[in-house]
């Protein structure tokens, strides 16, 4: 069987000026068959298209901040750094995705981008906030790979079916999150402060996003795992 080919999102360093990348990221879909391929940071209309018909699928990955004009926002202070070039790639990118109905998978940033681009708004900074008057955290210390909290997983979406159970403990590393919920997605699981935690595209065959960072214990936590085989598995090219 054709092992399907995964663009994943570069990840970019201001004081370096230079792409890197997480190993998780790679290895997780490269161990679950498919072939990860680090894209290059372009915001060239032209090539984004060429990169969109090349892909099987497409992993958003975590980073920057995701800009707030996005969602129809000013900057507030609490904001951290964001990346013009990664919001305007992206976009274009996961729009085609979704007009080809290609598989994509957002972690953490790629949670917040997907839906603020589909009209959600966002939390500029969750530590400034008390959701449901529950404090949990949603920033951990390392290790990155122990789960902190736990999140409720809504039945009749396709992360149940992933994971098959009602609840999942995660880690957590981020300090935005999802306030109102675009009306082209579907909540999957939520945490014990209300936060959603995980998203679903109902009427795409595979556009699935999780807050938590399944990159950083892929490799010893079996939930994280399945996520990245039922992505590369939507992936597959049809034989």
């Amino acid at each position: 069987m054709k092992k399907p080919l995964i663009g994943v999102l570069p990840l970019y360093d201001e004081e370096k000026d230079s792409y890197w990348m997480l190993p998780g990221y790679m290895k997780g879909v490269e161990e679950a068959g498919g072939i990860p391929f680090m894209l290059p940071l372009t915001t060239d209309p032209e090539t984004i298209v060429a990169i969109a018909e090349t892909f099987d699928g497409f992993l958003f990955t975590g980073g920057h901040d995701v800009s707030p004009e996005i969602y129809g926002e000013k900057v507030e202070p609490v904001c951290g750094a964001r990346c013009e070039e990664r919001d305007v790639m992206e976009k274009l990118l996961f729009n085609r995705a979704i007009e080809q109905d290609k598989p994509a998978f957002g972690i953490c940033r790629g949670l917040q981008l997907f839906n603020a681009l589909l009209g959600g708004t966002l939390y500029q900074d969750l530590p400034a906030l008390r959701l449901s008057g529950v404090r949990i955290g949603h920033k951990q210390t390392p290790p990155y790979t122990i789960p902190v909290h736990d999140v409720h997983i809504e039945k009749g979406n396709v992360l149940y079916e992933i994971v098959q159970a009602e609840s999942l403990k995660v880690n957590s590393y981020h300090h935005q999150g999802i306030k109102k919920l675009s009306g082209q997605l579907m909540a999957a699981a939520v945490a014990e402060d209300g936060l959603i935690e995980a998203v679903v595209m109902p009427d795409k065959s595979f556009v699935l996003a999780v807050q938590w960072h399944p990159e950083f214990n892929y490799n010893i936590d079996d939930s994280s795992f399945r996520l990245f085989k039922a992505f590369v598995q939507a992936c597959r090219p049809e034989q």
